[in-house]
């Protein structure tokens, strides 16, 4: 499955998040790096609702850079 991943400056850090997987987030020093986290996280979530018997969201978010 492919999820839309929101990459945020956060201080001196870089956070990530799935909005299609509620408490999906990670945070790591660089883009590069939270990109990377982010990924393990999403497998590690969906393999805990799939521990838990709970359904796994399909992914409905789409990200876009709109000019303005």
């Amino acid at each position: 499955m492919r999820y839309a991943v929101i990459i945020e400056r956060a201080g001196d850090n870089v956070a990530a998040y799935v909005p299609d997987l509620p408490g999906c987030i990670a945070t790591a020093a660089t883009v590069e790096a939270v990109e990377r986290e982010i990924r393990d996280a999403i497998r590690f979530h969906i393999e805990g609702l799939q521990a838990d018997g709970e359904p796994v969201p399909q992914p409905t978010s789409i990200a876009e850079y709109v000019d303005a």
